[in-house]
């Protein structure tokens, strides 16, 4: 008998919960303390396990997020009619969601089952119902009615897209979002000379170009000791980055990176910037078994173009990365542009989604197809 179990932290979760191997971090219940205690102010962990009779064969991480999605626009759209959907879709969305995945890291990192057990449909079914059951224990708790549930970031090819039936049947639908930005690492590419090598002449001039804007910057791992000592630093670099995106739905708390790397420890690695003994960048890590995740980085507005720290930034991930033979760096989504000068590819997502109110479900389908991402960036080849 299928059946689910929600859970409200991390020390809830039975012994079987790692036993049960998903080859993702981001599932794991180190991944889970160290985001408890360090997580936005709007953002609840809950945690749902799936069980066959009395296997555990499905584990789900849930964030019940409260959210103004006007607030999330920073920046005003050029185009007056999206400008006024963005507005309207503020009334709909605004107050709390559910998302099943992880709102503060790129990626299906939501949901893992074990396929030769349990069929992808079945999964589904016991989320729907563990939703349900999460919606009234809400209600109760804290007197909010859930507006949205959303399932996050999946790549075409992921299993979850074979279930597109599942989700027709209970009225979500597919909405396109922007990319992930991906770099698979080539078996040859040893150390970062190799990358270079395969590199057209054009981006192999612009390779040396960035990194000789680079001199005189120290490059500096931090310990977690490093990371305490400069928390006010780290915090407020990465404000600086976060501050002027276009679009947020959370703000990291001062404690982020000190938590994360303490709970984490060697999983998580921090790189700082120094100039002149100043601390003016940084940038954070996963480690995810094969894949090599970046994570929020940092950096002041007065040396980011004169020494092109973002870029600096791009490569040392990838050295990083060669060295230590992942298969692949996730760069995640935004600056597409960029990240494809590096050799990273655009890998479509998608996320599924319903508003709790039935006629509000079928006008945001119509508003979000019309406001799908469309692609206004030019993408790089730099080893053509």
């Amino acid at each position: 008998m299928i059946r689910y179990k929600l859970y409200k932290s991390y020390n809830e979760l039975p012994n079987a919960w790692d036993e049960t191997e998903s080859n993702d971090l981001m599932l794991s219940i180190s991944y889970f303390k160290a985001l408890e205690s360090a997580s936005p102010s709007n953002i609840k962990l809950y945690y749902v396990g799936v069980f066959n009779n009395e296997t555990l064969v499905a584990k789900v991480i849930v964030q019940h997020v409260r959210l103004y999605l006007k607030d999330m626009f920073r920046n005003s759209s050029s185009s007056k009619l999206k400008t006024f959907l963005r507005d309207f879709l503020s009334l709909f969305l605004k107050g709390n969601i559910l998302v099943v995945g992880n709102l503060t890291h790129t990626g299906q990192h939501g949901i893992y089952y074990a396929s030769t057990k349990i069929k992808i449909n079945e999964v589904l079914n016991a989320i729907f119902d563990a939703m349900d059951a999460l919606k009234k224990q809400i209600k109760t708790e804290y007197r909010k009615k859930i507006r949205l549930i959303m399932f996050k970031d999946y790549f075409l090819n992921d299993p979850i897209q074979n279930a597109s039936n599942v989700f027709d049947h209970t009225n979500f639908y597919k909405v396109k979002v922007q990319p992930n930005m991906v770099l698979d690492i080539r078996p040859k590419w040893l150390q970062i000379e190799d990358y270079i090598a395969d590199l057209n002449k054009k981006y192999r001039t612009r390779y040396k170009r960035a990194r000789k804007k680079f001199d005189g910057i120290e490059r500096r791992e931090l310990s977690l000791e490093d990371v305490m000592n400069n928390a006010t630093q780290l915090h407020s670099l990465y404000s600086n980055v976060s501050n002027n995106a276009k679009f947020n739905t959370f703000y990291l708390p001062y404690h982020h990176f000190y938590s994360f790397k303490k709970e984490l420890q060697d999983n998580l690695k921090v790189f700082g910037y120094y100039l002149d003994g100043e601390l003016i960048g940084f940038y954070t890590l996963i480690l995810n078994h094969q894949s090599l995740e970046t994570y929020f980085l940092g950096y002041d507005s007065e040396h980011q173009y004169s020494n092109q720290l973002y870029l600096n930034m791009l490569y040392d991930m990838l050295d990083f990365g060669i060295k230590h033979q992942f298969k692949s760096i996730v760069y995640a989504r935004t600056a597409m542009e960029i990240k494809s000068s590096v050799g990273a590819k655009a890998l479509p997502m998608v996320m599924y989604m319903k508003h709790t109110n039935s006629m509000a479900n079928k006008t945001l389908k119509v508003i979000f197809n019309f406001m799908k991402p469309n692609k206004k960036w030019d993408e790089r080849h730099p080893f053509s």
